[in-house]
């Protein structure tokens, strides 16, 4: 079932929003050689507990942390640790979600630590870019399928892999809602996917790999890898549609 937000809600989830745009608006400036993800961890559970608001993914499906990282081949869903030590030409994908209100924003990024090579540049700028270019899409005159068309398009074009194994999805009350918001238009698909509208809110969030689109998962039952180890990058946000066009709720603000 998909929920419509009303004015109120909506003004609730733009707290939402701006609360997990901070946490990662810091993890950014905090990911660099030497670091941990364990310590970046830390960190955005202290913002979380001088803000007051709850990280959304802590305990969530008994996921034992608060910040979900991707670190190179990674592509979601990575456990910080005090054992992965940040290193110059590295990438880390930080996903991070916060519970406000009674509603939940969702967003990640994935960033440079130090010089990286020219691969990875181009990773994280097509994979930053097909999100914005899905965004674009996210209005009341289209569906679905035409956020996932736009995403795939561009990406493949540019000659990267889009994972299939996950997907966006609507969020509100619940951190994961209807619809799904694929990064492809699935092959069994008829027509153009669920008609958007005005007080929807979705979660956009493209998984881009340097080589195959296949993954795998580790044995911590939660890290997701790319199958043939090549880079993965990953950028997220939280997007309200309205009748003048789609709203980013998590947009970090510079």
């Amino acid at each position: 079932m998909i929920y419509i937000k009303n004015k109120e809600e909506l003004k609730k989830m733009r707290n939402a929003g701006k609360a997990v745009a901070e946490v990662l608006s810091r993890l950014k400036e905090e990911a660099k050689e030497g670091v941990t993800t364990w310590e970046l961890n830390e960190i955005a559970e202290g913002i979380a507990s001088a803000k007051s608001f709850k990280a959304a993914f802590k305990g969530y499906a008994d996921f034992p942390a608060s910040v979900c990282f991707a670190l190179n081949e990674e592509v979601v869903h990575g456990i910080p640790s005090k054992k992965t030590v940040l290193k110059n030409g590295d990438i880390l994908g930080m996903d991070f979600g916060a519970y406000l209100d009674g509603y939940y924003g969702d967003s990640a990024i994935t960033v440079a630590v130090g010089k990286i090579s020219p691969l990875a540049e181009k990773l994280l700028k097509v994979t930053e870019t097909s999100l914005y270019k899905g965004i674009d899409k996210a209005t009341t005159s289209n569906r679905i399928f035409d956020i996932s068309e736009q995403i795939q398009t561009y990406v493949e074009t540019n000659g990267f892999s889009l994972v299939k194994t996950f997907v966006g999805h609507g969020i509100g009350k619940s951190l994961h809602e209807d619809p799904q918001v694929p990064n492809f238009v699935p092959k069994s698909s008829n027509g153009r996917g669920v008609k958007l509208k005005a007080g929807m809110v979705i979660a956009i969030e493209p998984m881009v790999n340097v080589g195959t689109s296949d993954v795998k998962i580790l044995d911590d039952g939660w890290t997701a890898v790319t199958s043939d180890g090549t880079l993965s990058a990953h950028f997220e946000h939280t997007v309200a549609i309205s009748d003048n066009g789609p709203e980013v709720l998590t947009e970090i603000i510079h």
